[in-house]
Protein backbone atom coordinates (compact mmCIF):
# COMPACT_ATOMS: atom_id res chain seq x y z
CA UNK A 1 0.00 0.00 0.00
CA UNK A 2 1.28 3.68 -0.78
CA UNK A 3 4.23 2.25 -2.54
CA UNK A 4 5.61 4.72 -5.17
CA UNK A 5 5.48 2.36 -8.08
CA UNK A 6 1.63 1.80 -7.40
CA UNK A 7 1.07 5.46 -7.41
CA UNK A 8 2.94 6.33 -10.27
CA UNK A 9 1.19 3.53 -12.31
CA UNK A 10 -2.42 4.90 -11.30
CA UNK A 11 -1.57 8.42 -12.26
CA UNK A 12 -0.32 7.19 -15.64
CA UNK A 13 1.31 10.23 -17.69
CA UNK A 14 -1.38 12.67 -19.27
CA UNK A 15 -2.09 13.56 -22.35
CA UNK A 16 -0.65 10.58 -23.39
CA UNK A 17 -2.15 8.13 -20.70
CA UNK A 18 -5.60 9.41 -20.10
CA UNK A 19 -7.14 8.34 -16.92
CA UNK A 20 -10.79 8.37 -15.75
CA UNK A 21 -11.32 9.05 -11.78
CA UNK A 22 -15.07 7.79 -10.48
CA UNK A 23 -14.53 10.54 -7.33
CA UNK A 24 -17.16 9.27 -4.88
CA UNK A 25 -18.68 11.72 -2.36
CA UNK A 26 -17.47 14.51 -4.89
CA UNK A 27 -19.44 18.18 -3.95
CA UNK A 28 -20.25 20.65 -6.03
CA UNK A 29 -18.95 23.26 -3.11
CA UNK A 30 -16.11 24.64 -4.62
CA UNK A 31 -14.52 25.29 -1.22
CA UNK A 32 -14.43 21.29 -0.42
CA UNK A 33 -11.26 19.35 -0.84
CA UNK A 34 -13.67 16.94 -2.64
CA UNK A 35 -14.16 19.41 -5.46
CA UNK A 36 -11.23 21.29 -5.57
CA UNK A 37 -8.72 18.34 -5.92
CA UNK A 38 -10.79 16.84 -8.53
CA UNK A 39 -10.94 20.41 -10.69
CA UNK A 40 -7.20 20.53 -10.50
CA UNK A 41 -6.93 16.57 -11.62
CA UNK A 42 -9.48 17.55 -14.45
CA UNK A 43 -7.39 20.44 -15.39
CA UNK A 44 -4.55 18.12 -15.73
CA UNK A 45 -6.10 15.82 -18.57
CA UNK A 46 -7.96 13.51 -15.96
CA UNK A 47 -11.89 12.63 -17.05
CA UNK A 48 -13.72 12.98 -13.92
CA UNK A 49 -16.59 10.84 -13.24
CA UNK A 50 -18.80 11.98 -9.86
CA UNK A 51 -20.34 9.84 -7.62
CA UNK A 52 -22.73 11.75 -5.64
CA UNK A 53 -26.69 11.19 -5.00
CA UNK A 54 -27.36 14.16 -4.29
CA UNK A 55 -26.29 16.57 -6.93
CA UNK A 56 -27.12 16.08 -10.77
CA UNK A 57 -23.43 17.56 -12.23
CA UNK A 58 -20.34 18.61 -11.07
CA UNK A 59 -17.32 19.97 -13.10
CA UNK A 60 -19.41 19.18 -16.16
CA UNK A 61 -20.11 15.20 -15.86
CA UNK A 62 -23.33 14.08 -14.92
CA UNK A 63 -23.35 12.56 -11.07
CA UNK A 64 -24.15 8.81 -10.67
CA UNK A 65 -25.65 7.30 -7.74
CA UNK A 66 -23.14 4.47 -7.95
CA UNK A 67 -19.97 2.80 -9.10
CA UNK A 68 -22.48 0.25 -11.06
CA UNK A 69 -24.01 3.37 -12.43
CA UNK A 70 -21.46 4.56 -14.32
CA UNK A 71 -21.40 5.01 -18.07
CA UNK A 72 -17.90 3.29 -18.18
CA UNK A 73 -15.30 1.70 -16.15
CA UNK A 74 -12.66 4.29 -14.56
CA UNK A 75 -9.65 3.43 -14.01
CA UNK A 76 -9.04 4.58 -10.87
CA UNK A 77 -11.69 5.01 -7.95
CA UNK A 78 -11.04 8.22 -5.77
CA UNK A 79 -12.98 8.60 -2.21
CA UNK A 80 -13.61 11.56 -0.19
CA UNK A 81 -16.22 9.39 2.35
CA UNK A 82 -15.63 8.35 6.12
CA UNK A 83 -13.88 5.59 6.67
CA UNK A 84 -16.88 3.54 7.86
CA UNK A 85 -17.88 4.10 4.18
CA UNK A 86 -14.95 2.49 2.57
CA UNK A 87 -15.76 -1.92 2.82
CA UNK A 88 -18.90 -0.97 0.33
CA UNK A 89 -16.92 0.71 -1.87
CA UNK A 90 -14.38 -1.92 -1.54
CA UNK A 91 -17.10 -4.58 -1.90
CA UNK A 92 -18.42 -3.08 -4.88
CA UNK A 93 -14.89 -3.01 -6.54
CA UNK A 94 -14.52 -6.68 -5.99
CA UNK A 95 -18.03 -6.95 -7.77
CA UNK A 96 -16.90 -4.46 -10.90
CA UNK A 97 -13.63 -6.00 -11.48
CA UNK A 98 -12.15 -2.65 -10.48
CA UNK A 99 -8.07 -2.29 -10.12
CA UNK A 100 -7.20 0.70 -8.41
CA UNK A 101 -8.61 2.77 -5.07
CA UNK A 102 -7.21 5.66 -4.17
CA UNK A 103 -8.11 7.08 -0.32
CA UNK A 104 -7.96 10.49 0.63
CA UNK A 105 -5.44 12.20 2.70
CA UNK A 106 -7.15 11.60 6.36
CA UNK A 107 -9.30 8.72 5.74
CA UNK A 108 -8.36 5.64 6.89
CA UNK A 109 -9.74 1.55 7.06
CA UNK A 110 -7.03 -0.65 7.25
CA UNK A 111 -9.56 -3.57 7.10
CA UNK A 112 -10.99 -2.61 3.97
CA UNK A 113 -7.71 -2.11 2.47
CA UNK A 114 -6.18 -5.16 3.26
CA UNK A 115 -9.48 -6.98 1.67
CA UNK A 116 -9.24 -5.13 -1.36
CA UNK A 117 -5.12 -5.68 -2.08
CA UNK A 118 -6.19 -9.46 -0.69
CA UNK A 119 -8.98 -9.20 -4.16
CA UNK A 120 -6.57 -7.62 -6.17
CA UNK A 121 -7.03 -4.21 -5.85
CA UNK A 122 -4.34 -1.46 -5.75
CA UNK A 123 -4.74 0.97 -2.97
CA UNK A 124 -3.36 4.06 -1.68
CA UNK A 125 -4.72 5.16 1.13
CA UNK A 126 -4.59 8.67 3.05
CA UNK A 127 -3.08 10.42 0.45
CA UNK A 128 -3.69 13.55 -1.67
CA UNK A 129 -3.91 12.20 -4.96
CA UNK A 130 -3.31 15.88 -6.08
CA UNK A 131 0.14 16.69 -4.04
CA UNK A 132 1.01 13.10 -5.37
CA UNK A 133 0.16 14.60 -8.53
CA UNK A 134 2.09 17.20 -8.22
CA UNK A 135 5.12 15.75 -6.63
CA UNK A 136 5.39 13.18 -10.03
CA UNK A 137 5.51 16.06 -12.33
CA UNK A 138 8.18 17.80 -10.10
CA UNK A 139 9.89 14.77 -9.62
Amino acid sequence: MNEPEVIRQMLGQPPSDPRTIAVIGLSENPGRPSHYVSQYMQQHGYRILPINPQVESVLGERSCTSLAALPLRPDIVNVFRLPQFIPAIVDEMLQLGLKNLWIQQGIVNPEAAQKAEAGGIHVVMDRCIMIEHRRARLA
